[in-house]
């Protein structure tokens, strides 16, 4: 006999078995959902982040969370004040009045030069003895002539006093008075003529010999003994009149409108720091057309570190000024000219353009561009671009 069993879901084996296998499987599922949905919200975290910190299109962050991301730059408000100007300018040394001596005679052999370059000489001093020996003689037979022409004025004198006292007693006519007496004049006018000769002659033999025409410093010796010198020979000798001393300072056209006769200077000569106080004497009347500069004579006293020819720069007072006063490197420059970076609104950088002046051992003067109340970055301003946010730090907090 065959029997057949049908099996529900009610039954025993069913409920026990199959129910527990699916339970199993849906809780798997539900497990692999939830790690999926924290997947896909760490990807979507991250993504937001990234798209703030790129800054793509979104709001700028605070100016809080700004500020602590923004370099700290040293700043500095310089405000005004009195200044003592300074224009500072190079040039040459030389004799205030350099004497150039020569030859004033017709010359002849150097016999000595008693003097030489860098000796003080007094005016009237011999320079340089020329040989004498033909004007010597010449001079001696002056004075011979001189001699012979007094002799003939004596005779010629006593003849005419001899014929006088002849006339009251008739033995020389009045004619004959006259005759002697333009015979005693002819000979006292040779007289003179003869001495004027010799007076000549003497002069020309005083001059052949070099002689200082004034006091001072002896700068060239351009003869030696043994050399034959005349008129033509050129400048034996230079001398600085009474050993004074001179800058030839080249100042630019606007520095020497603000100048003046008498303002103070200091000259430092190169190779020395030794420095050598002076005043201007002299301003050139006239300015360079090729360099636009024009001389600036500073007169100085005789010192051995003086030596004209030389180099040296001069520190030149040009009055009191007021203005800002930066250190050197807060000014910047390029080809637009000088400039300075100011943290402006909100700390922004900004560019003002400015024009400086002097340069002291304290810094530049800033003549144009600035109160003195802006706050200028110290340093650093190569590094910067204007617009870029900073964070100012006063100078020395």
């Amino acid at each position: 006999m065959n029997y057949e069993s049908s099996v529900t879901a009610d039954s025993p084996e069913y409920t026990t078995a199959d129910m527990a296998g699916a339970d199993g499987r849906t809780e798997r599922s539900s497990r692999r959902g939830l790690w999926i949905t924290v997947v896909l919200l760490a990807i979507v975290v991250v993504a937001v982040a990234v798209y703030y910190l790129m800054g793509s299109g979104e709001p700028a962050p605070e100016a809080g969370a700004d500020a602590g991301q923004a370099p700290a730059i040293t700043v500095v408000s310089p405000g005004s004040g009195s200044i003592e100007g300074e224009i500072s300018a190079t040039g040459t040394l030389a004799a205030r009045r350099a004497m150039p001596v020569g030859i004033a005679g017709e010359g002849g052999r150097v016999v000595s030069v008693p003097v030489d370059a860098g000796q003080w000489v007094n005016a009237g001093q011999v320079l340089a003895v020329i040989d004498h020996s033909v004007q010597n003689q010449q001079a001696a037979s002056a004075s011979a002539q001189v001699q012979v022409a007094q002799a003939d004025a004596r005779l010629a004198q006593s003849n005419l006093e001899r014929a006088l006292q002849l006339v009251d007693r008739g033995f020389i006519s009045q004619a004959d008075v006259d005759r002697l007496t333009a015979t005693r004049d002819a000979a006292a006018a040779r007289v003179k003529v003869a001495q004027a000769q010799a007076g000549e002659l003497r002069a020309r033999n005083a001059r052949l010999n070099v002689v200082a025409p004034a006091s001072g410093l002896v700068l060239e010796r351009n003869v030696e003994p043994g050399q034959v010198v005349g008129a033509g020979a050129g400048t034996l000798f230079l001398i600085a009149k009474g050993g004074e001393m001179e800058m030839l300072a080249r100042v630019g056209e606007s520095d020497l409108a603000r100048l003046s006769t008498g303002v103070s200077a200091d000259v430092v000569p190169v190779g020395t720091e030794k420095v050598y106080n002076g005043q201007i004497w002299q301003l050139s009347p006239t300015i360079d057309p090729q360099n636009r500069q024009g001389t600036a004579r500073i007169a100085l006293p005789y010192a051995e570190g003086l030596r004209p020819g030389g180099f040296a720069a001069a520190t030149i007072k040009s009055g009191t000024v007021v203005a800002p006063l930066l250190p050197e490197s807060a000014v910047l420059s390029d080809d637009e000219g000088s400039y300075v970076y100011v943290a402006g609104k909100d700390n922004k950088v900004e560019r003002r353009a400015v024009q400086t002046g002097a340069v002291t051992a304290d810094g530049v003067i800033i003549t144009q561009g600035l109160t003195g109340r802006e706050r200028i970055v110290l340093r650093a301003g190569g590094f910067l671009n204007p617009g870029q946010t900073i964070r100012p730090v006063k100078a020395g907090s």
